[in-house]
């Protein structure tokens, strides 16, 4: 038998002719023969033209992994216009491939995460000219006020089913528009941004919370006020207070009289521990009294969560959730009782008519806590438990206290008949991976707030879960610059206006139910009333 030779063996490929040649290609990094046509992929380098020809079977089978999960469809049919080429990308516009690494390179700055951010920001300024029109999309198939209103006088809609669903018409209409906010200082106007607003029980002030730019943060006080004209004016107050512990968590607290003060849960930062402050609210106002009220700081290290117990048995008593403890303390006292978990507790709120606490945890477990019952040891103080996937970041008792909204860092929400222990309602669309989100409801028009991860404001229908809205961030989506929103059928107090309140960077935007709201108050306002 003859030795075969590498240079022999290598001959036969050489004799072939030009158009029976049969190499490796660096493009495509296979083998190509002439009966085995590479579809477009034989051209050697960026940029690449694609293929002409291309049949509808390949173009319906090219990914969509460079297309990101809220891209519209029309952007996500262009994209698959091409086929797939490991190691490219397609730009429709100029119809050809270009070079794409993973990760950042500074020599080639295409990366997949800024063309997911490019497909992000397009369906922004896409939903941001949409909400521009004067006319939206109705939330519900051939829902409008007239036609509920024919139907309420015909007796075929219930009272309150006609009060829900003209919300949802009102809410489906809501317009942006920014807010100035004036302050007696002129001179220093507001520049570091919002990055938490909370509302007090009427929505006459809202506590604000502002990242300075050099560490740290800064909190007060804004006021809110309608005029008879119809427009909304907000004051900031004067005297805000900075720290450089970062705040985790906050709520209004009723010591005196109704949000007569609020409750702050400051993380510790290098030599400064942490604490949970109880603060007067009259501490930030302009005319600042000489004695403000009860001002305590307890000494409360890794505070993630607190709340206020509104139960008239403990009416002095607050929460704070820490790493694997709750702690309940009154207030005037100082009496204090300690529950051992098994996780973080990341969310709390008080029920009402009974002394119960209810917790979620970083586990996802959910459980309650029965103040009356002291004592008891091996977690057996725990009334009911339930489990969600994932970590949870807020919870929120309805009116009817059998039932618990809790919202977790897979972006679900559920509703949970407490009695059962089993989720009755889920609410889908919103975004959540890794941050500490709180969810808002307002019952008495049916309908529930969330801002997810991605920068979006959604509300859904309390009752039957339909997602009614969607509302893009004025700003470009960023994990520092998600927005803060209260929710409000009187913002501004007993006879404000009803509208949502959205701070975000160092903005603050309204978008009120009445279509002809214009700033400065050129047209009356039209208070929505429930008949």
């Amino acid at each position: 038998m003859k030795k075969w030779n590498w240079r022999e063996g290598q001959r036969p490929h050489r004799r072939r002719g030009a158009n029976q040649r049969r190499g490796w290609y660096r493009s495509n990094r296979q083998w190509s023969t002439p009966d085995e046509p590479s579809s477009g992929r034989n051209n050697a380098w960026p940029p690449l033209r694609a293929p002409e020809n291309q049949s509808a079977s390949s173009s319906s089978s090219s990914s969509s992994s460079l297309s990101p999960p809220s891209s519209s469809s029309s952007s996500s049919h262009t994209s698959n216009a091409a086929p797939e080429l490991p190691g490219f990308y397609f730009d429709p516009e100029k119809n050809r491939y270009f070079r794409l690494l993973p990760g950042h390179n500074n020599c080639n700055p295409l990366t997949r995460e800024q063309l997911q951010e490019k497909e992000r920001e397009k369906e922004r300024n896409k939903m941001l000219a949409e909400d521009d029109k004067p006319r939206k999309k109705a939330p519900r198939k051939g829902l409008n006020t007239s036609l509920l209103l024919q139907k309420r006088h015909l007796g075929m809609l219930p009272e309150n089913s006609y009060c829900r669903l003209v919300h949802e018409v009102k809410v489906s209409g809501m317009r942006r528009h920014k807010l100035e906010i004036q302050s007696t200082d002129n001179s220093n106007p507001n520049t570091d941004n919002f990055r938490l607003i909370v509302g007090d029980s009427a929505c006459e002030r809202v506590f604000t919370v502002n990242d300075v730019a050099h560490g740290g943060c800064k909190y007060g006080i804004m006021n809110f006020s309608s005029s008879s004209r119809g427009s909304l004016s907000v004051e900031m107050c004067d005297n805000l207070y900075f720290t450089n512990r970062k705040v985790n968590s906050i709520c209004w607290a009723s010591v005196n009289y109704p949000d007569s003060h609020v409750l702050l849960c400051l993380v510790g930062a290098a030599d400064t521990p942490g604490c949970v402050s109880l603060l007067p609210a009259s501490l930030f106002s302009n005319f600042n009294p000489d004695q403000p009220g009860m001002l305590c700081s307890f000494k409360i290290s890794s505070a993630w969560s607190c709340a206020w117990c509104l139960n008239p048995q403990f009416d002095k008593t607050f929460s704070t959730g820490l790493s694997r403890r709750v702690i309940v303390k009154d207030a005037e006292t100082g009496r204090t009782q300690t529950y051992s978990t098994s996780s973080d507790v990341l969310a709390q709120q008080f029920a009402l008519r009974v002394p119960v606490l209810f917790n979620g945890c970083r586990s996802g477990e959910i459980f309650s806590i029965d103040l009356r019952q002291r004592g008891r040891r091996d977690q057996s103080w725990k009334v009911s438990r339930f489990h969600q996937e994932s970590a949870i970041t807020s919870v929120r008792v309805l009116q009817d206290e059998n039932y618990l909204l809790a919202a977790d860092m897979l972006g679900q929400i559920k509703l949970w008949d407490v009695r059962v222990t089993k989720p009755v309602q889920e609410y889908k669309g919103h975004h959540n991976e890794h941050a500490y989100l709180p969810i808002q409801v307002n019952e008495p028009e049916g309908l529930l707030l969330a801002v997810g991860q991605d920068c979006y404001t959604r509300l859904w229908s309390l009752k039957d879960g339909k997602l009614l809205r969607t509302i893009p961030s004025p700003h470009p989506a960023a994990n520092d610059m998600i927005p803060s929103v209260v929710f409000s059928s009187k913002l501004g107090g007993c006879r404000g206006l009803p509208g949502l309140l959205m701070a975000v960077k160092h903005d603050l935007y309204y978008f009120p139910y009445n279509t002809d709201y214009q700033e400065g108050g050129e047209q009356p306002g039209r208070h929505l009333g429930k008949d």
